[in-house]
Parts: structure tokens; sequence; C-alpha cells
């Protein structure tokens, strides 16, 4: 179906004529295109041609406006789906090669809150995804082709070996994976958001309802430190639900215990803590502030550094 719409357009529309227009009634997305005549020597925008395409998710929808979605896909390489829509295998269980390349993130909890914040900021980033959730169809209906989602029990190592398959790095945004399960072979990298600077300021009955999320916080980042993995704890102040991306940081000792940081900024961190993998372990502490970071690289390397003298 092709909708012709008569529109004036003012400058402004001109500059953003490659945005998606989306339908506020039916939440259906229309690619669109300027028809143009000549009038005096000048080119005079005359209509727009809205051709009307597949409803698409909430997602799909974020990911089509910032990076224009079929494009997207195509960079990002997506397994093809089968008929009842969900991904296809890339390998079966006997014949996955042990020598294969690992390039993916393994995103533990994938049905929460902080899990899919972070999943979206990887799947900007263009980078290969999967993660570990309840329900796997849901997962689908949310993040398409984007992320591999994988549903099972950790505590098997046929299920665990399988997830863990192609993955160079874990991002763990909650407690209580890393306690939970055995082997973490050909793992590269695991980076923990951890909340027990804030548990363990907790007092009261506070302290009591925070107990047990407490003791996972200490079981992982106990774990962690013993694994032989390299790996990057990341203790954040009291995660809020604010926007993200309006405020600094701060990575002064005590910040995480009296500070605090949005979850979309938590999300961001742990994500920009990828390309920086240390030799052994690498913990800080980061809360919202007045710093403005416009190096993730060069700023993790100097907390690094700073972190390596205070051992030494």
């Amino acid at each position: 179906m092709v909708l012709a719409c008569a529109v004036a357009l003012s400058s402004t529309l001109l500059v953003q004529k490659s945005v998606p227009l989306i339908s506020q009634s039916s939440g259906t997305s229309f690619g669109s295109s300027l028809l143009f005549s000549r009038e005096n020597d000048s080119v005079v925008p005359l209509l727009v041609v809205c051709h009307a395409k597949k409803k698409l998710n909430f997602v799909d929808q974020i990911l089509d406006y910032i990076e224009g979605g079929p494009k997207l896909r195509k960079w990002y390489g997506a397994p093809d789906l089968e008929k009842d829509g969900t991904a296809t295998e890339e390998y079966g269980d006997d014949d996955y090669p042990e020598d294969e390349v690992r390039d993916a993130v393994l995103v533990t909890d994938g049905d929460s809150e902080m899990g899919q914040m972070v999943i979206l900021s990887l799947i900007v980033k263009k980078a290969r995804v999967k993660t570990l959730v309840k329900d796997k169809r849901v997962a689908l209906e949310a993040f398409g082709s984007y992320v591999e989602s994988m549903a099972g029990d950790t505590n098997d190592n046929r299920f665990l070996k399988k997830a863990l398959r192609g993955v160079r790095t874990i991002i763990c945004p909650n407690e209580g994976f890393l306690s939970s399960i055995g082997s973490l072979q050909g793992v590269q990298h695991v980076i923990l958001l951890s909340q027990l600077s804030v548990y363990s300021g907790k007092s009261g009955i506070q302290s009591m309802i925070k107990s047990n999320a407490k003791k996972l916080a200490e079981q992982d980042e106990s774990i962690l430190k013993t694994s032989g993995i390299p790996y990057t704890i990341i203790r954040t102040g009291a995660l809020q639900d604010t926007p993200g991306g309006k405020q600094g940081f701060t990575f002064d000792e005590g910040c995480a215990a009296s500070g605090s940081i949005s979850k979309e900024d938590a999300a961001f961190v742990s994500v920009a803590a990828l390309d920086s993998v240390p030799q052994t372990g690498f913990l800080f502490e980061v809360a919202n502030g007045d710093n403005k970071v416009s190096d993730w690289k060069v700023c993790l390397a100097t907390l690094m550094d700073k972190a390596s003298q205070q051992l030494q």
C-alpha cells in the first residue's frame, strides 16, 4: 500500500526526511520519500510518499530509527528465522568446533530490566549478543533476531556448555549467576555489576530484606576473584529509574555506598568495559557525579593504573 500525503514541509522536516514516520494510532512504521518539482530553477518539495511496512516491535523501532533498520540487520549478520519464528542453531551438540572464534557477549538475566538495558546497548554497539532467559519466545518477540536467547538450567553442564559456545565475555547485570554455576572454560572476560557496597550500607529492616542479595553478591565477587579469568567488578551506587546520559560520573572511593546512578548509565558503563580487559582483575566504584567522560578507554585505563598502584 502506498499512501500519498500532501504536506507543506518546513526546513526542519527537510532535515529529518530520512527519519521513519510512525502512525500514532496503529503503531505502523512508514518509510518515506520526497517528490519534487522544479520551479524557477529551484527544487520545491510537493509531497511525501509513505510506504507502509510491517508493524515493528519497540526494539526494532529503536534500531530502525538509529541505524536504518534493514541496514543494521545486514551489518549485524543476525541468524535466519525459521517459519515458526525461532532462530536456527548454528551448531549441533556433536559438531561444535572447539576452535571457533569467540566473539559473542553473553548477558545473564536477560529477562531483568538491567539485563534488557545492557542488551540494548550491545545491539546498538553491533555486538554479537547471547542471553539467558526464562522464556525464549518472549525474548524473541522483544529482541527479534538481534539476540540469541537461550532458556535452560545453568546447573546442567550440557546446557551451560551450549550457552558458552562462541562467548568471549560474560556480563552479569545482577547477582546470583556466578555463585550457581560451574566451569566458565573458554571465557576470556567477566564483567559483574555489583551492588555489594549498597547492600553493605543498609541497616535495620532494609538490611534484613537485602541479606540474601548481599550474600549472593559476596559469593559472586569471591568466585570471580578466584576464577583465574580476567574480570571487571563494577560496584555501582544505588540504581535509579532516571534517564541516562544526563549526568556525569564519579569514581571516588566510597561513592557506591553513598551515591546513586541511573540504571541506563550503569548498563552503559558495563558495555564500555568490554573494550578494557584487565590482565587479571579490576574493581572500581561508580556513581553519577560531575565528571564528564569523553573517552572511556582512557578513563578505565587510568582507573586500572590507580588500582594496580594501590595493590603494590
